[in-house]
């Protein structure tokens, strides 16, 4: 990625995390007590029709392994 595109989306993560604080924390909270093993993972999107769209998975070790290894960039 090159540097104007990083800034670019440090901008807008920036502006996201104004708009939508609660989030943030949500996200924070979950990744604190740690993603692990055998975790469901469910994302629910609801238009404003009302369709809705479901799905999860189930955290694999090789899942855990792999948010470890983002958190471990994210420290960098």
């Amino acid at each position: 990625m090159n540097p104007m595109d990083m800034m670019q989306l440090a901008g807008r993560l920036s502006t996201f995390n104004e708009q939508h604080p609660k989030f943030g924390l949500f996200v924070k909270s979950v990744a604190a007590s740690g993603l692990k093993e055998g975790t469901i993972i469910e994302v629910k999107v609801k238009e404003p029709d009302g369709q809705e769209y479901i799905s999860n998975i189930r955290m694999t070790k090789e899942d855990a392994e792999t948010v470890e290894m983002l958190k471990g960039l994210k420290a960098q």
